[in-house]
């Protein structure tokens, strides 16, 4: 039997959650053609002594739709063993859109999902109308790992009913034709439908984003679209920031819609402070919604959702006075600046006092938390607070984020938690039966968070240091479960016959990098970019993608498109 690949001498967990194994794994073509020991000569051999053998990770929660045209390699989630995303997420897709109203879908996506509008026109060649055009455009593309991804809410009901879409309560005429466009994108293999409920989701111009407008019996209608042909995911931000009468009336309707639909439902779960007790309410409604034989699965972060703030990204006091005028200028003027004694003692003041406005605009002029603010100097932590270590060090706040910029060339960062402060809590959720690790956002909010790093988080953190849980139950929740329930029928494990996805890397070492800030973005826009250490092969398709972190130059990735229209009904 003649190979293309052979990864040797590895130790193989196989994603089923089983326990691992030593063997050989050859790859004819795309496939995993024999597990075991392999005495033919591979045409590519990889030595794998000492090292995990696993299937690559599924990210399940992306917005990589747009990224996906100026980025062939799927950075940042491929650096850290992902060789399929899910975009599309809460209702934001880039189709169906016409090209003339473009405006449209942009107003969705600017500020819900933190999308500069001059990176994602500068960086789109719009070619399409529909879903299915749009689909038909990503499966063109060259691409180093796999998408798949939903029809967006918003982007339908805008495409049907123009600017009405922010406001107004859809007709019988406007709903037949969402039921048109969403039944259109499952049959051209879009593998669900997305929506948001979330107040947190806004309009550039500070409206509610479209799917917001709609009333719960749309929703059900669009989903009962999947419902009747028998496919398709149901993907949803659920409105956790409400009053807490409106909540347990919003989550029994998630609840019926799952039972009553037949349709998986699946959305994040982290636990932000603002929202109290919404996190174990959501617990209990998965619980609940199981018992009465519905299908409901948690997207679990597997670490705290946090801003990361520095000179050369963002921090707190941007928008004061004076520091406006300083965050304006290069980098090395900035520098200058607070090594001026008059000039520093200015800004200092400034920031520690303000003016803040307690919260305008996108709560940028809000006074910081110098408790909450964490200095980061590693990339799994524990971190200590910027006030801890300004007392430590007998400075102000300020004077402590100012000096440790300044002694690191303007590299470091400090971290603001958003949600998921409390890390046991955090492994109740992953703990959880119906959780698999997802929610990484990627290609959304690139200027401020690094959730990419979630599958590498999760082994270095978790297994590794907490051993908390195994490393095969880990793999299971990142590839096996998701690839089950998504639909990815031949993705997920490492058995013979299955597509050849698989990531080689050393449990004892992986982790995420130290981020950077590049300026890589079309246009010159500007993002957070994090590496992985630890993992020595990345394959997709039988090819590898990256050894040791670096792109081979193969573009083996695919568009992979739900059950109907694989099936082609």
């Amino acid at each position: 039997m003649a190979f293309d690949l052979v990864i040797r001498n590895g130790t193989v967990i196989d994603g089923s959650g089983r326990q691992r194994y030593q063997a050989d794994v050859g790859v004819i073509g795309d496939r995993i053609a024999s597990i075991g020991r392999i005495r033919e000569r591979g045409a590519t051999e990889i030595d794998a002594e000492g090292q995990i053998v696993a299937p690559g990770f599924i990210e399940v929660h992306s917005h990589l739709d747009a990224q996906v045209f100026w980025d062939s390699l799927g950075t940042c989630p491929a650096w850290h063993g992902v060789t399929t995303s899910i975009m599309g997420n809460c209702g934001f897709t880039l189709a169906p859109c016409r090209e003339q109203e473009m405006d449209l879908c942009l107003r969705n996506l600017e500020r819900a999902e933190d999308m500069s509008r001059d990176v994602l026109l500068a960086g789109i060649k719009w070619s399409w109308e529909t879903y299915p055009e749009y689909l038909d455009t990503v499966d063109r593309l060259p691409k180093g790992i796999n998408y798949a991804g939903y029809v967006g809410h918003s982007a339908v009901r805008a495409y049907v009913m123009g600017d009405r879409a922010f406001e107004e309560k859809a007709s019988e005429a406007d709903l037949l034709a969402m039921r048109r466009e969403v039944e259109s994108a499952i049959r051209a293999g879009a593998i669900g439908f997305s929506t948001s409920r979330s107040a947190s989701h806004q309009t550039s111009d500070g409206k509610r984003v479209a799917s917001r407008a709609a009333d719960w019996s749309e929703v059900r209608s669009l989903v009962g679209v999947m419902a009747e042909l028998g496919t398709g995911v149901f993907e949803i931000t659920p409105n956790s920031t409400g009053d807490l009468e409106s909540r347990p009336e919003h989550y029994a309707a998630m609840r019926d819609l799952a039972i009553e639909s037949g349709r998986p439902l699946t959305f994040i779960l982290a636990h932000a402070p603002f929202q109290g007790d919404a996190w174990i309410k959501l617990l209990e409604l998965v619980d609940d919604t199981l018992k009465q034989g519905g299908r409901m699965t948690i997207q679990a972060l597997a670490r705290q959702v946090q801003t990361m703030l520095s000179f050369k990204s963002h921090l707190p006091f941007d928008k004061l006075p004076n520091w406006s005028k300083l965050r304006s200028r290069p980098l090395a003027e900035q520098a200058a600046a607070l090594r001026d004694p008059q000039r520093r003692a200015q800004l200092v003041s400034e920031a520690t006092h303000g003016p803040y406005s307690d919260g305008a605009v996108g709560g940028e002029t809000r006074p910081p938390d110098w408790d909450l603010m964490k200095v980061f100097d590693s990339t799994i932590g524990p971190y200590k607070s910027v006030a801890a270590v300004a007392k430590e060090r007998s400075v102000s706040p300020v004077e402590l984020i100012i000096e440790m910029a300044l002694n690191s060339d303007m590299d470091q960062f400090f971290v603001q938690p958003y949600a998921n402060h409390n890390l046991d809590d955090v492994r109740t959720i992953l703990s959880h039966p119906q959780a698999v690790i997802g929610g990484s956002d990627s290609g959304a909010h690139v200027s401020q968070i690094l959730d990419s790093s979630t599958p590498t988080f999760m082994l270095a953190y978790w297994v590794r240091r907490e051993n908390a849980f195994t490393l095969e139950h880990a793999i299971r929740k990142l590839t096996f479960e998701p690839a089950l329930i998504w639909g990815f029928a031949d993705r997920g494990l490492v058995a013979r016959g299955m597509i050849a996805d698989l990531i080689v890397f050393d449990p004892d070492t992986i982790a995420p990098a130290m981020p950077t800030v590049v300026s890589d973005l079309p246009g010159g826009g500007k993002r957070l970019k994090q590496g992985a250490i630890g993992i020595g092969v990345t394959v997709v398709a039988g090819q590898v993608l990256l050894r040791d972190g670096q792109h081979t130059g193969a573009l083996p990735g695919r568009l992979l498109r739900g059950a109907v229209a694989i099936a082609g009904t």
